[in-house]
């Protein structure tokens, strides 16, 4: 999801709101994500309080490269969690704090978003601190965020987006099973560069026979 749907012009509510406490039933998402938890991670709902570490994490130049300009500031990321939470609430947006193992700061972010009504079809993406790029953060993640679109949300067709160039991120969906559909061409503008984007989708009939093939291996 390198074109981010938050758009900060647009947000004209100041406070954040308040941090959510605890994990949240999972068939209840709308309230409060669940807590999900892997070997090398835990994934939450993102805290107020994660502005400064996410500001840390995911504004370097390297990180940035393939996504759209993250927030300037702790309180430009304190606003976007606090509209991450207002959008859940709405059921249409679901933004998971990527947490290490021995952790409490968030050093990325797994995101997914409806692109049509009730849902069916989606979008996610994902960003991380470049310290943890190789190091199974991903793998590990990925398939936790991916069930709970399938069977949490109700999602049929999970659709990611990364630039061509971005050999990395291109890697990283194809290591977890993603099928490349096509390249739109010239459909991501950052920096004043239009660059071309790889499709890549998921479905869910696929990814559970993939289950039931594989087993635990998939994760």
């Amino acid at each position: 999801m390198e074109k981010m749907p938050y758009q900060p012009l647009l947000d004209d509510v100041v406070a954040a709101t308040p941090a959510v406490c605890g994990a949240a039933d999972a068939t209840d998402w709308r309230s409060g994500l669940p807590t999900l938890t892997a070997d090398r991670l835990t994934l939450r709902e993102l805290r107020t309080t994660d502005g400064a570490s996410l500001f840390a994490s995911l504004t370097s130049d390297e990180v940035a490269r393939f996504i759209s300009p993250p927030p300037a500031s702790i309180d430009g990321f304190e606003r976007f969690i606090a509209w991450t939470h207002r959008q859940r609430a709405a059921g249409q947006f679901a933004c998971f704090a990527i947490v290490p193992r021995g952790s409490d700061a968030a050093v990325g972010l797994f995101q997914v978003r409806a692109l049509e009504p009730g849902f069916g079809v989606a979008e996610w993406g994902f960003a991380m601190a470049s310290e943890y790029w190789g190091s199974g953060v991903f793998v590990d993640g990925a398939p936790r965020v991916i069930e709970f679109a399938f069977d949490v949300v109700g999602v049929h067709r999970l659709e990611a987006r990364a630039a061509v160039a971005n050999g990395r991120g291109n890697g990283a969906l194809r290591k977890i099973g993603a099928v490349m559909e096509g390249v739109l061409r010239r459909s991501f503008l950052r920096n004043g560069e239009y660059h071309d984007q790889a499709l890549w989708t998921i479905l869910r009939e696929e990814w559970r026979e993939a289950k039931a093939t594989w087993g635990s291996a998939i994760h």
